[in-house]
């Protein structure tokens, strides 16, 4: 399946990304992709994205999948039409044990003046 997708390009602390179309089972630091439809400078947001709107056109119609970070770029460049999806990952929902009921233990209660009855060992 083909994908489009980031791939990080650029030094230490200076991201920037190609804008590649590479098949799913290639990861993306491999290098193997069939094409480059862009670029994207992080640091410097959306006035320095170049997009070959035509090309992503194309390999969206012959069935390229789209990352949810590609996506929501192409969405907010007026590329493709759609809703944006949120890309980060959903909380885990907290695990609530139900409250396991205190088993309280009955003391009797001593009167003053009455001898403390001890248990009485069996010998056997």
């Amino acid at each position: 399946m083909l994908m489009i997708r980031l791939q990080r390009v650029g030094r230490k602390n200076d991201p920037s990304f190609r804008m590649v179309v590479t098949d799913s089972k290639n990861s993306t630091k491999s290098g193997k992709f069939l094409e480059v439809v862009g670029s994207y400078d992080a640091r410097l947001g959306k006035n320095k994205t170049i997009l070959k709107a035509e090309r992503i056109k194309h390999w969206i119609s012959v069935g390229a999948q789209l990352t949810d970070t590609v996506k929501n770029l192409l969405i907010s460049k007026k590329i493709i039409e759609g809703k944006k999806t949120d890309y980060r990952p959903k909380p885990k929902p907290v695990e609530n044990p139900e409250p396991v009921e205190a088993v309280e233990e009955v003391k009797e209660e001593v009167k003053e003046g009455e001898p403390v009855a001890e248990p009485v060992a069996e010998t056997v």
